[in-house]
């Protein structure tokens, strides 16, 4: 059994050894890349150490076969033919570096990773073998070659298992420690596939390191990255869709809804360049708010700001998930059914980003998290949107509590004010919270709230929360920069609360949404703002308070604009949610209608408005 385990640790070297030199090769065809951008050689070196997990996880999907192949080889004690192992990793290895090349290839042209998107125009060789430099062609043909010779040979050399490498040298093990192996083997290929122990499973996104897109992109995986994006690609190309009407007549209405007659943006500031901190809520649904229809109690603090703030009372989630929210609120970019933006990497260029808008107006811009920004490849998007900080779990390092998912509120959220202080005037910054989010292993620092069971752990996690918020602003009151910064408490996205309301519906999609803050005008103050919105439309209210443009969002709405339409949609797998002032419609494309309230005499044409809204909208996604 030693030299079994011996075998497969050197196969694993040799395939991380593989990993390794076809990065090195990236970054040398690209050097001229790494001195524009003046990327320190420091952080290009980390990058090879930030590229394990990932690496790991592609060779542990690699081994697979060869584990147990060479694992029944053990069991019948037999004479195994080797050379069905050997031909495997001859392809392996051809194969992945037919990746990596494709990808040194690609990315001359497009500057992003090979991907599903790049795949489809072998569907048209002829063009392909047109645009393509000959000489890089045949320079990245004649390495491919030898380097899989070289591979091959190394492989063959130093790596090939034998049989009488393998055999036992007395007796067979019996069967206990031979099922208990199979089950260490299984349990750590498994383990090497996911990233770990962690709640969540790796992604592409664990390897982003760098405020530098070259730095991160170098160590992806190729293999790994091109896997991910086909099957998120087929999976939006097979599960949804949404051919309603013809593409133009899709198009014209969806640029109706979004035209306004006039310009006249209310301002709600009294400052114009104030700081904006957004306290993005996780899961926050809007029964956990009295003034929103929750029971009373629950978040109480929040309550109390009220007070002092302006409440939306009439905004709405486009989608269920965290990484939607993000491309909505620093993107514009409503719920895609299926799959959503952060699984699409090569399409983040055709999004716009609200961060590197506030940035070339003088912003600093910083986003922070307790938890980890692995799941949903969230962290990629970050990064592409190019904060000036990113702080997620690995980079608090303070001795608080840690849960299953990170650092808990109450301890993250005082911190963070602390944060800010060294920061250049006026910032941007994001606090994400997670506290909310299940497993609900939040510290017991309060009396639980009496509650029935349905939902108790997560209104009482929300009641935690509260107290964090409490714990906050107790905290940012106490800042020199206090007085000139503008607070949005918005959630990013609902939850299923104790009140039990079908995903489908809007109730359900209903989040919290409150402005606070000195440089909010005095009138507004206790005051709400009731017309229909969604998340999606935050860039474009900001940009609009601080008299920028905010064009480039097609899909956001500056809702102070007197002349804005008000309308909110949220995303169903197969499916769609709209609501207007005169109604609403949740429809499925396998159900019908789920709900329709609309009058009548013009229900038509609404409902056409929505499912033009989602076809143009999914059909735009895909020619990204």
């Amino acid at each position: 059994m030693k030299k079994y385990w011996i075998t497969l640790l050197k196969m694993l070297v040799f395939l991380l050894v593989l990993f390794a030199t076809m990065r090195i090769i990236f970054l040398i065809k690209y050097w001229s890349l790494v001195t524009l951008a003046e990327i320190p050689f420091g952080e290009l070196l980390k990058g090879f150490w930030e590229a394990l997990p990932l690496d790991v996880a592609t060779a542990s999907f690699m081994l697979a076969i060869p584990a147990i192949y060479m694992f029944v080889s053990l069991v019948i004690d037999k004479d195994t033919l080797f050379a069905p192992l050997r031909w495997y990793f001859y392809l392996m290895v051809a194969a992945y570096n037919l990746t990596a090349f494709g990808d040194i290839g690609i990315y001359g042209e497009w500057r992003t990773k090979l991907s599903y998107r790049a795949l489809l125009y072998l569907q048209n060789p002829a063009e392909v073998i047109n645009t393509a430099e000959t000489e890089q062609t045949l320079l990245l043909i004649v390495l491919w070659s030898v380097l899989t010779i070289l591979f091959c040979w190394l492989y063959t050399k130093f790596v090939e298992p034998k049989q009488l490498d393998l055999n036992f040298e007395e007796k067979k093990p019996n069967k206990i420690i031979l099922s208990g192996s199979f089950i260490l083997v299984v349990g750590l290929l498994f383990l090497g596939m996911r990233g770990g122990f962690n709640e969540i499973p790796i992604t592409s996104s664990k390897v982003y390191y760098s405020s530098h897109k070259f730095a991160n992109e170098m160590s992806v995986n190729p293999a790994y990255y091109l896997v991910e994006n086909i099957l998120n690609s087929k999976k939006v190309e097979t599960r949804a869709h949404f051919n309603y009407m013809d593409m133009s007549a899709a198009k014209e209405r969806t640029i109706r809804l979004h035209d306004v007659e006039c310009d006249s943006t209310t301002s709600i500031l009294k400052m114009e360049r104030p700081n904006i901190i957004v306290v993005l809520l996780e899961s926050w649904s809007a029964d956990l708010i009295e003034s929103l229809g929750g029971e009373p109690g629950i978040t109480p603090n929040f309550h109390e700001l009220e007070k002092e703030s302006l409440l939306f009372t009439n905004i709405y989630a486009s989608a269920n998930r965290s990484q939607h929210a993000m491309s909505s609120l620093f993107g514009g970019l409503p719920g895609m059914p299926v799959t959503t933006i952060t699984n699409h990497p090569d399409k983040y260029y055709a999004i716009p980003s609200l961060v590197k808008r506030m940035d070339s107006i003088g912003y600093h811009n910083s986003f922070y998290f307790g938890g980890e920004l692995n799941y949903g490849n969230i962290l990629s998007y970050l990064r592409y949107n190019e904060f000036d900080e990113i702080v997620e779990a690995k980079d608090i390092n303070e001795g608080f509590f840690k849960g299953k998912l990170g650092y808990h509120d109450t301890d993250v959220m005082p911190w963070y004010v602390e944060q800010l202080a060294d920061y250049p005037r006026p910032f941007f910054s994001t606090l994400f919270t997670q506290s909310t989010h299940s497993p609900y292993d939040y510290p017991k620092i309060f009396e639980e709230i009496e509650w029935p069971v349905i939902e108790k752990q997560y209104v009482n996690s929300g009641h935690y929360t509260d107290i964090a918020i409490k714990m906050f602003m107790d905290k940012a009151r106490q800042q020199e920069w206090y007085d000139s910064t503008l607070f949005i408490f918005v959630a990013d996205h609902s939850h299923t609360s104790y009140k039990n309301h079908r995903i489908d519906s809007f109730d359900h999609h209903k989040i919290p949404m409150l402005i606070y803050g000195e440089p909010l005008q005095d009138s507004l103050r206790g005051k709400t703002f009731d017309k229909i919105c969604g998340n999606t439309d935050l860039p474009a209210m900001i940009l609009a308070q601080l008299g920028q443009s905010h064009d480039e969002f097609f899909w956001s709405k500056d809702m102070f604009n007197r002349c804005y339409k008000p309308f909110a949609f949220f995303e169903l797998n197969g499916g769609l949610g709209w609501k207007t002032p005169e109604g609403e419609f949740v429809y499925h494309n396998t159900d019908n209608f789920v709900k329709n309230t609309l009058p009548e005499i013009i229900s038509d044409s609404v409902v056409t408005d929505g499912k033009a809204y989602m076809q143009y909208h999914f059909d735009l996604f895909n020619s990204y």
